[in-house]
C-alpha cells in the first residue's frame, strides 16, 4: 500500500457475532478473530485485498470509518492541525510495527490513520 490509499474499514456494530452473520452472508466477507485481537473480528472481502474490522459501538464511534495510510501518523497530525482538523484518538500502536490514530477534519468527519506495516 502506498501513502495516501484506504487500508482498512472499521464498521460499529451492536452485536459481534450477530454483524459478522450478516455480512459473511451479505458480501462473502471471511470474518475471524486474530490471536491478539480478540473481540475485534476482522474481515476480508473476496477479492483478499479490502478489509477492515467490526467494532463495539460506542457514542464516539457510530460510523463506518476509513483508515488512510500515512507515512509518519506524527507528521500527518500536525499537518491536519495546521489545517483545522482536532484529534479523536491520539496515535495508538497496533504491533511493534503499526499504529493507527484518528483526526476529526474541518466537516466534523471522523477519518482513520494507519502507519506501519500489520504482522
Amino acid at each position: 500500500m502506498a501513502h495516501g490509499d484506504i487500508t482498512h474499514i472499521d464498521i460499529p456494530v451492536a452485536d459481534l457475532a450477530a454483524a459478522s452473520a450478516f455480512y459473511s452472508k451479505l458480501f462473502g466477507w471471511n470474518i475471524a478473530e486474530m490471536p491478539g485481537f480478540e473481540g475485534y473480528p476482522m474481515w476480508q472481502a473476496p477479492n483478499g485485498i479490502s478489509g477492515g474490522g467490526l467494532a463495539p459501538r460506542d457514542d464516539g464511534f457510530t460510523q463506518p470509518r476509513s483508515y488512510v495510510e500515512v507515512d509518519s501518523i506524527d507528521d500527518t497530525i500536525a499537518a491536519a492541525k495546521e489545517a483545522g482538523a482536532t484529534i479523536a484518538a491520539e496515535k495508538q500502536p497496533i504491533t511493534e510495527t503499526s499504529a493507527w490514530a484518528v483526526i476529526v477534519d474541518p466537516d466534523g468527519n471522523h477519518i482513520g490513520l494507519f502507519e506501519g506495516v500489520v504482522g
